[in-house]
């Protein structure tokens, strides 16, 4: 009986995590908005409030077992949008370096052709791991302290510190990741392979 409410709770899509997941991809556009027009605060208060967001429908959803199919690729989707959005924003302004933005883009490319090979062969993609969680955590504290460092005075000069600091981690960590996934997928390729 447990397991076939599981099942009837991993199917629904309208959960308060979903939900979540779901203003947050809403607030993917308003946000790529407010930095390309240079509205700094709006756009960090928008990014803090899906950092909240991003932490909360994931414990929720654990904790009142509601994860669900749709949740599961909502919130990375939601992520990536975020990171996609801000390196677009943050690229155009010249806060961050062209060459930045080609290898982060060059990891999600990179993943995109992995989760065709996955789809290929009737795999889902993988879930998220902890490297990809720690490197997606260490880009959202890079990009707003970065936005933070476009000006003067010791704040700005602060956020830029702090925030290369996070965008040298982030960028190691989710290479690193997207590494760990190729080699998870050419595991599973090579099995199936061996299997027929």
């Amino acid at each position: 009986m447990e397991v076939q409410e599981t099942r009837v709770q991993t199917d629904r899509i309208f959960t308060i995590p979903n939900i979540l997941s779901m203003a947050r991809l809403a607030g993917v556009p308003l946000f790529l908005w407010l930095i390309l027009a240079e509205h700094d605060g709006w756009a960090l208060l928008v990014l803090m409030l899906s950092g909240v967001s991003d932490y909360l429908d994931g414990k929720l959803a654990r904790k009142w077992n509601q994860i669900s199919n749709l949740g599961r690729l909502l919130d990375p989707a939601a992520d990536r949008l975020y990171i996609l959005s801000t390196l677009f924003g943050l690229t155009w302004r010249e806060i961050l370096p062209l060459w930045l933005t080609v290898v982060l883009l060059a990891r999600e490319v990179m993943l995109g052709a992995m989760v065709l090979i996955l789809r290929r062969h009737g795999y889902p993609p993988p879930q998220v791991n902890f490297l990809g969680k720690a490197a997606t955590f260490n880009l959202m504290y890079a990009f707003p302290l970065l936005l933070l460092s476009d000006g003067s005075g010791w704040l700005a000069w602060l956020a830029s510190v702090f925030g290369w600091a996070f965008a040298g981690w982030g960028t190691t960590l989710y290479w690193w990741a997207g590494i760990l996934y190729v080699v998870q997928v050419r595991r599973l390729v090579k099995a199936d392979t061996a299997a027929d």
